[in-house]
């Protein structure tokens, strides 16, 4: 094969991305304009770029603010764009809950509330309810980030200790009309998920976050189980009437974007592959299966031939072991199936966020092939005590096979491809 296979894997995740473009998504969904006001809100890691597309293809006037991580704004004229942590929660985040919720008060019928939604917004909106206070929400955010459950199990808790999320936003606008325009970063494309859906109800209830907190054993602190077990913090229901008025539209997916990189892969002449957009579960693990059905295809030319680019997407989770380890979950996942395809040739794959931040580090993740193991341990660094310590990212560095695209303007999750030969 005489393509360069990582340049082929970068071009395939730059699909992707492209894929879930914001000028492209929100010029196709734009609502139609109201007799009063027009008020923006959101959210996420590529809510600023969300905000910036909405401004440039919205022709009449319009207010509002917008939340995103440090670094990730983008300049706009109409909209205020906010920054905050992310993803631990801190006193900016706060702040921003705040005016989010005063940005949509005294609202009426008349007036139209837009709600840029992406993932990320959960670290981003803190407002935590009843008698809890900012600290509680970030022992809550550290908790479930080490549990290893998956994102479902962890937005369904996060929005019945909330101000904001679980449709709390939305309801705050009544009895303006909401319409959210939702990139997805969930699996599945559970538009009420994505940053614990602060817009958009859905039918969680109370009973299934105590079911979560035992199914998955997470340990929370008891002033946090005490305001679970109180009725009064269960999140309003879809049925509630202040959401009468109220639409949303999943406007870019891991599906959508998966479907055009394999579009790109196969007018480069490799056959594609799409496992699912939806995979779930301990990134070490799910590396594992991936890993077993490459050398599958490697050695002996089944069930896919050759040559294939398998992808993949959703949101794998992990479980930590070392709260000291540097990396996120795809880098994880990625140095998993370097040792499960050590010295197996013909084998290149990459594992990156489509955020463009993988972790809490600079790199969106990274890339490996049958030597990759080797030359990390040539580095003096074992990888099996990296992968043991959740300390992916040390690894790939030391090997030189971090990939550092930086903040892409959009998020709609995992992007794994891998190349066989």
């Amino acid at each position: 094969m005489s393509l360069d296979p990582r340049a082929f894997l970068c071009s395939l995740f730059e699909t992707a991305v492209a894929a879930a473009d914001p000028h492209t998504v929100i010029a196709r969904h734009l609502p139609g304009r109201p007799k009063g006001r027009t008020v923006v809100v959101g959210a996420g890691k590529g809510v600023a770029q969300l905000a910036q597309a909405f401004e440039q293809a919205w022709d009449g006037p319009l207010e509002g603010v917008v939340v995103t991580r440090y670094g990730y704004g983008a300049p706009c004229e109409r909209i205020e764009v906010l920054e905050a942590a992310h993803p631990v929660p801190d006193q900016a985040g706060l702040r921003a809950s705040e005016r989010l919720l005063t940005a949509v008060s005294g609202l009426t019928a008349d007036d139209l509330v837009v709600a840029l939604v992406c993932g990320g917004g959960s670290a981003l909106l803190p407002a935590p309810a009843g008698t809890l206070t900012l600290e509680d929400e970030i022992a809550l955010n550290t908790a479930l980030l080490a549990s290893g459950a998956p994102i479902r199990a962890m937005n369904v808790i996060r929005k019945h200790v909330s101000r904001i999320k679980g449709g709390r936003l939305a309801a705050a606008a009544h009895p303006a009309r909401v319409v959210s325009l939702v990139v997805s970063d969930i699996p599945g494309d559970e538009a009420a998920l994505v940053a614990s859906g602060p817009t958009i109800a859905d039918a969680g209830t109370r009973e299934d976050v105590l079911d979560a907190v035992r199914r998955y054993r997470i340990v929370l602190p008891e002033k946090i189980m005490a305001h679970l077990a109180d009725p009064a913090c269960a999140a309003p229901l879809p049925s509630d009437p202040r959401f009468a008025n109220h639409s949303h539209a999943v406007i870019a997916s891991a599906r959508v974007s998966l479907e055009a990189a394999a579009r790109q892969a196969e007018a480069q002449g490799i056959a594609a592959v799409i496992l699912s957009d939806a995979i779930e579960g301990e990134a070490r693990e799910v590396a594992r299966v991936h890993a077993a059905l490459a050398r599958e295809v490697a050695t002996r030319n089944s069930p896919f031939s050759k040559p294939v680019v398998i992808l993949s997407g959703g949101e794998t989770t992990v479980t930590l072991r070392n709260a000291h380890g540097r990396g996120g979950r795809n880098s994880e996942f990625l140095l998993s199936l370097a040792l499960d395809i050590d010295g197996i040739s013909g084998i290149t794959a990459m594992a990156a966020d489509t955020d463009g931040i993988d972790g809490s580090e600079d790199n969106a993740g990274a890339f490996c092939d049958g030597n990759t193991a080797s030359r990390i341990r040539a580095a003096g660094i074992d990888p099996a005590a990296c992968l043991a310590d959740n300390d992916a990212w040390s690894a790939f560095d030391a090997a030189d096979e971090l990939f550092v695209p930086g903040p892409t303007s959009t998020n709609v999750n995992d992007f794994r491809g891998i190349l066989i030969a």
